[in-house]
């Protein structure tokens, strides 16, 4: 059995009364690539941002690689090899995609070092090999600000990886990109899931079901279900949630009730 990379345990935030997490448990095996899903407000975010320090929680631990994370900030927590990337791509639109990545690379991160250091040669075959990973060879040395969303997005996952995160946290990579951009994406992360453990949250339920040999379903907090993309699709609690009691909150998402709706038509609103 694989070792644990990340373990939650009896999770609890609280936000002046409001249970953001509520006794969430979670694991995540060492070199997994795990979805996350669940409706608006099921605790997504405040999931990630206690991954990575930026909450603290009320009650319970977030473990990585075996330790505690509670005392720790941000930065520290980045620098033990925990990455995030965000819904909106974070690049240097006036640099070129080579010039981010090398950014991303360097190690001493004074000004001086950043504007005057060459790049070293064991740095330089790096960002060539992540160039070449994320499919920007052909557009290496344009203006980032001529990029399209989706190739700003793979950009971003290099800058990311450039880091040498063992755990990549990836928001939302394909909102906004074209159907071609969403499955170059999903072939980039599966590539990369070879040697990075990796937890995706995402709502497409096509882009999903590219990725994902494991989903963790949230729901007010808390994990609702767990296990392949069709067992959480068929389990009678996730339609509950997206069909049953939330139904007045997805009304104007989903189909009249007089049409059949499958599972993954619900999810996936």
């Amino acid at each position: 059995m694989s070792e644990k990379i990340l373990e939650i345990e009896n999770l609890t935030v609280n936000f002046d009364g409001f249970r953001a997490l509520n006794n969430l448990s979670f694991g995540l095996d060492t070199g997994e690539l795990r979805v996350i899903i669940g409706p608006n407000g099921a605790g997504k975010t405040t999931f990630l941002d206690i991954i990575t320090g930026k909450t603290k929680p009320t009650e319970g631990q977030v473990r990585f690689k075996g330790r505690n994370l509670r005392p720790y900030a941000e930065y520290q927590i980045a620098e033990m090899g925990i990455g995030r990337k965000f819904q909106t791509p974070r690049v240097y639109l006036n640099l070129s995609p080579r010039e981010n990545l090398e950014l991303a690379c360097n190690r001493v991160k004074g000004v001086f070092s950043t504007l005057f250091k060459r790049t070293p040669s064991p740095e330089k075959r790096t960002v060539s090999g992540l160039l070449e990973t994320i499919g920007l060879v052909p557009k290496a040395d344009m203006k980032a600000n001529l990029l399209s969303h989706g190739e700003k997005q793979w950009l971003e996952i290099g800058m990311l990886v450039a880091q040498s995160p063992d755990l990549l946290l990836v928001d939302e990579p394909v909102a906004g990109l074209t159907d071609e951009e969403t499955e170059r994406t999903g072939e980039l992360l599966i590539s990369l899931a070879q040697s990075h453990s990796i937890i995706v949250i995402e709502h497409d339920m096509e882009f999903v079901r590219q990725i994902a040999r494991q989903v963790t379903v949230l729901h007010q907090g808390s994990v609702l279900c767990e296990g392949t993309i069709d067992e959480v699709q068929n389990d009678p609690k996730v339609i509950e949630v997206y069909l049953g009691k939330e139904e007045s909150q997805h009304e104007d998402d989903l189909r009249p009730m007089s049409q059949p709706v499958s599972a993954e038509d619900a999810i996936a609103t």
